[in-house]
């Protein structure tokens, strides 16, 4: 039986984790894009980043995942946060307020039920409220950072964004390689990247190409 060489399987790991794991440093930007989760860590460093005035929206998005049919619970901090949340937007919408932001920057989106709708719907109630965002920063999962910032892009194509992610589940480019579950995560985000959204990517790239 041939086996892999360790140099090959290191290879492997450091593509697929500069892949996926998008990260850059916090610049002041038009508004912060939240992609919907239970885990307050993203609502909260968003909120420390508008406390310290990198930003003047917030955008929170999330209804109830398409894999559920009520909204699953807070995943951490759960005495903190003890509400009875029915859709991740009103989760975090809680959250970025309970950590100082104003209410009259959240501009809230509630009916998405995955990653691309979040970013799709965000767009649409970004534009109802007659706000142009130039830039943008996302804070997502770490290992979502790949899906959300090309779902995002391709949303608000004329936008520039940055990716700043939070750790959870304690799965980080370091050492998802080192557990099933950091694996399942981030071998199933590769997968996605790949084929959830062919359509949207090959419209995309076609009218990038033809325009």
């Amino acid at each position: 039986m041939a086996y892999t060489s360790e140099a090959v399987i290191n290879r492997i790991i450091t593509d697929i984790s500069d892949y996926i794991f998008v990260a850059d440093m916090p610049e002041r930007v038009d508004a912060i894009f939240l992609p919907g989760g239970s885990h307050p860590e993203q609502p909260e460093y968003a909120a420390r980043l508008y406390q310290k005035g990198y930003t003047t929206w917030l955008v929170p998005s999330g209804g109830l995942s398409v894999k559920c049919d009520r909204w699953p619970g807070v995943s951490s901090k759960a005495d903190r946060y003890p509400g009875n949340y029915k859709t991740d937007c009103e989760f975090f919408t809680e959250v970025l307020e309970k950590n100082g932001v104003s209410s009259e920057a959240i501009i809230g989106e509630d009916k998405s039920g995955h990653t691309r709708d979040n970013a799709f719907f965000s767009r649409q109630v970004v534009q109802k409220k007659g706000i142009t965002i130039k830039t943008a920063m996302i804070v997502c999962k770490a290992f979502h950072a790949r899906r959300c910032l090309m779902l995002y892009q391709m949303a608000f194509p004329h936008t520039s964004f940055r990716v700043c992610p939070v750790h959870c589940y304690d799965i980080t480019k370091e050492n998802w390689f080192q557990s099933e579950l950091g694996i399942d995560r981030v071998l199933g985000e590769l997968a996605r990247c790949g084929n959830q959204f062919v359509g949207d990517i090959k419209t995309y790239l076609l009218h990038k190409s033809n325009g």
